[in-house]
């Protein structure tokens, strides 16, 4: 199976970059499924309701979120009706949908994807990540009646995304982290089969700073001192993330390249 994750989607360039890219991508790459992170999708906060279905209608099968998965009030009610939203496991007891579910592709094949909160740096206390998806795994193991499964880890500290890697190692096709909007040079596949990437980066302009208008962060770092909102960079956009192919029997990865594509960061060639 070809599976694209696609990391953190900031603000119009992220969106843009998403609709621009993404149709093509899954035509050319012959993709089987694709995962988007849409945490800041809308003006560098959550996702509404219709960036959510801009983002599903351009090609994503299904789109995490992340600590600020409700900052769109109109969430809440949608992620109930639409359940290709995916909020995070561990951010609440009595939070509306769901923070895993098992899809299908075009072939009947199933995929699970889920999604847990880090605690480490985060700016409020979560659940324990790791209890929190463990009977997940254990409900939906690798090699059973999926053909993959991807786990996306939305978290601060690059060692408990790390560890959440080989956590899942063998259980799971793929783990990714997102959150830092910075891109990690470290995608592998861990010894049980697990694809792993520590941040997938994020789909907007890289000409920012982690997707942020420069002017406002470069004041608050050089004074100490805000004098206006942080605004989403709206520059040419990168879109980012990790391209991995499973093997449908065992549900093992069998290789995972980094994704480039446009704005600063792009690479030239195509996916391995």
């Amino acid at each position: 199976m070809r599976v694209l994750f696609l990391g953190d989607v900031m603000g119009r360039a992220g969106r843009s970059a998403i609709t621009e890219h993404l149709p093509k991508l899954r035509q050319e790459w012959r993709l089987d499924f694709v995962v988007v992170n849409g945490e800041n999708a809308t003006s560098g906060h959550g996702l509404s309701a219709d960036h959510a279905k801009l983002l599903l209608d351009a090609g994503a099968d299904a789109v995490t979120l992340g600590d600020h998965a409700f900052d769109q009030k109109d969430m809440l009610s949608y992620i109930e009706r639409e359940p290709r939203i995916i909020r995070p496991l561990n951010f609440s007891k009595s939070a509306p949908g769901a923070g895993a579910r098992v899809f299908s592709d075009a072939r009947g094949r199933k995929v699970l994807v889920a999604q847990v909160l880090g605690q480490v740096f985060m700016k409020r206390p979560f659940d324990d990540p790791f209890s929190a998806l463990d009977p997940i795994l254990k409900q939906y193991p690798m090699g059973g009646q999926l053909a993959a499964s991807l786990i996306d880890v939305h978290c601060e500290a690059t060692s408990e995304k790390m560890a959440m890697g080989h956590y899942c190692d063998g259980r799971a096709s793929i783990v990714v982290g997102t959150h830092t909007h910075v891109p990690t040079a470290d995608a592998m596949i861990l010894p049980g089969g697990t694809a792993f990437q520590s941040d997938a980066g994020m789909c907007g302009d890289y000409q920012s700073v982690i997707g942020m208008e420069k002017a406002e962060p470069l004041r608050r770092f050089v004074t100490g001192m805000p004098k206006g909102r942080f605004t989403p960079a709206t520059g040419a956009a990168t879109l980012s993330g990790l391209y991995v192919e499973t093997d449908d029997q065992t549900g093992k990865a069998t290789s995972v390249t980094m994704v480039r594509q446009g704005g600063a960061l792009s690479e030239d060639g195509p996916v391995r």
